[in-house]
């Protein structure tokens, strides 16, 4: 069935927009009501630039009456207007070497869920390997971590079912360009499994850490219905190579077992996984990320600023802010969860990082970012996995300075270097202990400098940003991974056999864009492979 699509409508946020939209569409296509017989949304957006006059702007693939399409296509010229274009995944056809041994995928994030979720489809029946819990465990975990401060290293905020990514925002927006609609199927694949529908036209899609732990478990049973298989609390400790190809694997430092074909989905905080490869002979190279600290606003105060007099008819707002200091380092914004907490996201005894996370409906009172400095080879040195260890070091003073709870200081006293002593109008809005403290103690002055800077441009573009009492946490250093493996076009890395994929292996940043790095893996193990179950 053929339809028109219509970009750029834009509709007042003031009027009711079903009532409107039919009417909007007819007069567009210059058509009566009973020529048009449905309509769907394929984007919707906000355009607040002009605080009187906000308004959403759509996109629609309209279906009207069949002896109308051509005569309406022709007589409206229109770059707006015009028929809708075919946008539809295909997965590639099976190769014609027959794998030995089912496929197996080291982690269960957005990487290798999706991995998993489009070879099982497949017919490879993966296994798929996880060093924390299932999600019913990881839950129980990671809440036993936030109210007692007892860390499980194996199953916590970065590891365990559903990746980094399950406890924050949910967010699914990416700048990504997707020509093969790799986006589009992570999203429908969502929405099967138990996401809402709205993910897959808005133009900033969330779904929420609540709603986003039963969806992982949702897939997973989808991936086991479809023959795959999963393993937790099944760390890789070791790889069997043999002329530079892969055949076993060890689990946990115990179990050896076949493997010819090996996914590293591991994501950005795998440590002891990277050193493991790097002494395996696994090329890969060091890598720039940031660090810096997450900062903590009213978040009435914020759609105030981004949406004025209509703030309360808006969903809560979000931002995104870049800015380049005077030492030429980069600060930026990065996983803003409007409504949301500051989150304890540590993984490793004695060393403390900070995340953020919201729930679907982001209703908290508090909005919070990441607010990061690019950091390179200049501040962490030339080793390969140097960057690992300069965050370690980061969250290990991070963890010292609030004696083991988050260290969280008021801006003002962040600009004048003196410890905070009292809380300001701004209560914050934590899943963790928290400690007051310096943390200029963190930092070199560089990014020190660049913070400082950086704030104040951001009150100029959000009124109340750099306010005195803006609450800052240390240590946001999970940016994104600190190193990246080489994988050729096949998507092998230099041990043949070993595919590295997603956040972890340096391709990836985010729920989505590791999701489809995933299935770009699937892929090409598929048009390789095929695997044939044995009865």
């Amino acid at each position: 069935m053929k339809m028109i699509r219509i970009r750029q409508v834009k509709i007042s946020i003031l009027k009711d927009e079903k009532e409107i939209i039919r009417k909007k569409i007819c007069s567009l296509l210059k058509i009566h009501d009973n020529a048009l017989n449905s309509y769907k949304i394929v984007k919707k957006s906000i355009d607040s630039r002009d605080k009187n006059n906000i308004f959403y702007v759509y996109e629609f693939d309209v279906d009207v009456d069949v002896r109308e399409e051509k005569q309406i296509l022709s007589r409206i010229q229109s770059k707006d207007i015009f028929e809708t274009p075919v946008e539809k995944y295909i997965f590639p056809e099976l190769g014609n070497q027959k794998l030995a041994q089912r496929p197996i995928i080291v982690g269960s994030g957005p990487a290798g869920l999706f991995c998993g979720y489009m070879l099982a489809e497949a017919g490879f029946c993966p296994i798929i390997l996880e060093q924390g819990d299932n999600m019913e465990n990881r839950v129980k975990a990671v809440e036993d971590f936030f109210e007692n401060n007892r860390l499980d290293s194996f199953s916590n905020i970065q590891f365990g079912e559903g990746g980094a990514g399950t406890f924050s925002d949910g967010k699914l927006n990416t700048m990504v360009k997707d020509k093969l609609f790799r986006g589009k199927k992570v999203f429908e694949i969502f929405v099967e499994n138990g996401a809402p529908e709205n993910i897959l036209y808005l133009s900033k899609p969330h779904i929420g850490t609540d709603l986003l732990r039963d969806i992982i478990v949702n897939i997973r049973e989808k991936i086991i219905s479809m023959g795959g298989e999963f393993h937790y609390r099944s760390q890789l400790t070791d790889l069997g190579i043999i002329h530079g190809k892969l055949e076993t694997i060890e689990i946990n430092h115990q179990k050896r077992i076949p493997c010819s074909l090996l996914v590293l989905a591991i994501g950005h905080s795998a440590r002891d996984t990277f050193y493991m490869l790097y002494h395996q002979g696994l090329k890969m190279k060091s890598k720039n990320f940031a660090v810096g600290v997450r900062v903590e606003h009213s978040q009435k105060m914020i759609n105030e600023s981004q949406y004025g007099k209509f703030a309360h008819l808006l969903p809560p707002a979000s931002y995104k802010l870049t800015y380049q200091s005077s030492n030429g380092r980069g600060v930026y914004s990065f996983c803003m969860c409007p409504g949301g907490f500051v989150v304890n996201a540590s993984s490793e005894v004695g060393r403390l990082a900070v995340n953020g996370m919201s729930n679907h409906k982001r209703d908290g009172e508090n909005a919070n970012s990441a607010l990061v400095v690019t950091v390179t080879s200049k501040d962490f040195g030339s080793g390969v996995l140097d960057g690992v260890e300069f965050q370690r070091e980061l969250e290990k003073q991070a963890f010292s300075l609030g004696n083991g709870l988050i260290p969280l200081q008021l801006y003002r006293d962040f600009v004048q270097n003196k410890k905070s002593e009292a809380l300001g109008k701004v209560i914050p809005s934590v899943k963790g202990g928290y400690s007051l403290a310096n943390l200029n103690d963190l930092f070199s002055s560089d990014i020190q400098l660049a913070l400082k800077e950086a704030i104040p441009y951001f009150g100029k573009k959000i009124k109340g940003f750099d306010c005195d009492d803006m609450l800052l946490f240390g240590v946001e250093s999970r940016t994104s991974s600190p190193v990246i493996m080489e994988r050729n076009e096949e998507g092998v890395s230099s041990i043949g056999g070993v595919y590295p994929c997603g956040e972890g292996a340096g391709y990836a940043g985010g729920i989505t864009t590791a999701a489809m790095d995933g299935i770009a893996v699937a892929e090409k193990i598929a048009k390789k492979y095929y695997y044939s179950k044995k009865v």
